[in-house]
């Protein structure tokens, strides 16, 4: 059967290029936590159809839309586009949107995949490193040109707060479950370099805080919340340089730290077979249009989310910080688990602290940057109780990985504290500020009058 999947992809000008060794070991732990979501497509009917082109097109179609468990999924896509242009109610247009942006997340890192199979695992390690949250970054800049400033700052505090306690902690607790009987160990070194840039992310959200409580009393608000911009808008640019410095570190320096060892000799372990199954440009093609569609979704999302908010009688903060990111990453976070479960733990720590140190890093001081570009003022100062929540969360986390051993009580203790929180933002009933909007203004006054001025 492999041998004539492989006469019929050559048949049709797309070069299946086997994995080597050093690709093999180079696939990353988001790579792998999403193969586990993934089945065989079976192309025996597809491989009759006479006209060459059109068998090319209906074998990816197969392999991009019947190649996940997740493929039922994807008719919520279409309802929610009818739902859109039907004038459905906004809570199902929204329910609806969220269900369709969770096989989509799972197709966008399968194509990077694909993609690296014929770029090589660095050009294919920077993809994830850019495309790995590409749902949390469309929803934030969507978010951040409608002046949603909250619901940035509490959908991407959730993706970090997801990542470190839910996703970790129940990968730990069921890993722990499941291997009573095994010691069970991780490499420590890949979970150190996590936790110092999460740690330094924590201080660049701690210090535009404090620097508003010192200020308080010296100074007029206007001119502490524009010091506060100020301050969150370097802390954003040495965020993203140590970013950058971290994907040198783990593409080119140490890469080694970085990589999910397979068994090659495994069997039966949901990874797929080690060959492109779609050609580089269909990849390519079918990543700007999943792209294109998760963007679409996301707007809907956001459109909604406060229409959803006043219908379901749960606060905005509790459907950004506990919902979004929940069905957003569900593929993702189910890999990690299934991993879990195989006692292969230094995979579902990679996909857990990778996404949190990509969320924290890379996109939160991105959506920073961006703002500034198009005139909203966002800051780092994500107030008292979340910012509460993201300290406590990122050194608990750095205590429970500190022995490089694991089992089920640290993952059962994370979990619980993220039950605390939830239910925090569940009874919180704190209104948006819309503060992006209306300090925008005043700052597009500001400078107007300084232009005058000059």
């Amino acid at each position: 059967m492999a041998s004539n999947a492989e006469s019929w992809h050559l048949e049709n000008g797309n070069v299946i290029k086997p994995l080597s060794k050093e690709m093999r070991h180079g696939r990353t732990a988001h790579n792998m936590s999403s193969s586990s979501l993934r089945k065989k497509s079976d192309i025996s009917l597809v491989s009759k159809v006479p006209c060459t082109a059109f068998r090319s097109f209906l074998a990816n179609l197969q392999e991009i839309f019947l190649g996940t468990k997740l493929s039922i999924l994807f008719i919520a896509i279409p309802f929610a586009i009818a739902a859109k242009y039907r004038n459905f109610a906004s809570p199902w247009l929204f329910g609806l949107s969220l269900l369709g942006l969770t096989p989509l997340a799972e197709r966008v890192s399968f194509l990077t995949e694909q993609i690296a199979f014929y770029t090589g695992p660095t050009v294919g390690g920077l993809l994830n490193a850019t495309c790995g949250n590409a749902t949390e970054l469309i929803i934030a800049i969507l978010a951040l040109i409608n002046h949603k400033v909250d619901v940035v700052k509490y959908s991407l505090l959730g993706s970090v707060l997801s990542n470190l306690l839910l996703v970790l902690g129940t990968s730990l607790f069921c890993g722990g479950i499941a291997n009573l009987t095994k010691e069970q160990k991780f490499d420590r070194r890949q979970a150190d370099v996590n936790s110092l840039l999460l740690i330094l992310g924590l201080l660049c959200h701690v210090l535009p805080l404090m620097f508003g409580y010192a200020s308080a009393g010296g100074s007029s608000d206007v001119l502490t919340a524009q010091a506060t911009l100020n301050l969150s808008r370097v802390s954003s640019i040495v965020m993203l340089i140590a970013y950058f410095a971290y994907l040198v570190f783990q593409l080119f320096t140490h890469r080694q730290l970085f990589e999910a060892q397979e068994d090659e000799d495994e069997e039966g372990d949901g990874v797929p077979e080690e060959t492109a199954v779609i050609g580089f440009w269909s990849a390519f093609a079918w990543l700007v249009g999943m792209t294109a569609i998760i963007a679409l979704l996301s707007e809907y999302v956001v459109d909604t989310i406060e229409a959803a908010s006043d219908t379901w009688g749960l606060s905005v903060s509790f459907i950004s910080l506990i919902l979004l990111p929940i069905v957003g990453n569900a593929a993702e976070h189910a890999g990690a688990v299934i991993f879990a479960f195989k006692n292969k733990l230094d995979i579902s720590l990679g996909v857990a602290l990778g996404s949190a140190t990509q969320i924290a890093m890379f996109v939160v001081p991105l959506c920073v940057i961006v703002s500034w570009i198009i005139g909203i003022r966002m800051d780092l100062n994500f107030n008292l109780l979340e910012t509460s929540s993201l300290a406590v969360s990122i050194i608990l986390t750095a205590l429970t990985l500190q022995d490089g051993t694991s089992h089920y009580m640290k993952g059962l203790v994370l979990l619980l504290c993220y039950i605390v929180i939830g239910a925090c933002f569940f009874v919180s009933r704190a209104p948006l500020s819309n503060s992006g909007k209306d300090v925008n203004s005043a700052g597009l006054d500001s400078i107007v009058q300084g232009i005058a001025r000059l």
